[in-house]
């Protein structure tokens, strides 16, 4: 990445309001946990050996297939280069990056900016 991107990236971190949600010790590696943020439940993954090192995604925990709030509880893989999540119910596949369902492009589950800041896990606000 070039320091003016880092410099971007940086700034657009800067902008954003971030709540705790959990600690580092509340994570499960390469599976996920589900917390609550302001009405909704946020399914965080943390896959600890990436080939791009350690990763934490913040995903909606609501299958929109089904409705029901299984998403924390789907298997993290990867399909066509992507890391994803399954669906546990209708085994769609969400891109964890984005949200975007491979199977279905119309579904889509909300995802969030999240770190790990010392040993607090955060969830970034718009």
């Amino acid at each position: 990445m070039s320091q003016s991107n880092a410099a971007l990236n940086q700034s657009a971190a800067n902008a954003i309001e971030w709540r705790a949600l959990c600690s580092r010790q509340d994570l499960v590696a390469n599976s996920g946990v589900v917390a609550w943020l302001d009405g909704a439940q946020v399914a965080l993954f943390h896959l600890p050996h990436t080939a791009d090192g350690e990763q934490l995604y913040a995903i909606d925990n609501r299958d929109p297939k089904s409705g029901a709030n299984v998403i924390g509880r789907g298997i993290v893989g990867s399909l066509k280069g992507d890391l994803v999540i399954a669906s546990p119910l209708y085994k769609q596949h969400f891109r964890l990056q984005d949200g975007s369902c491979l199977e279905y492009p119309e579904q889509r589950l909300r995802v969030w900016p999240v770190r790990l800041n010392g040993d607090a896990v955060e969830v970034g606000l718009a």
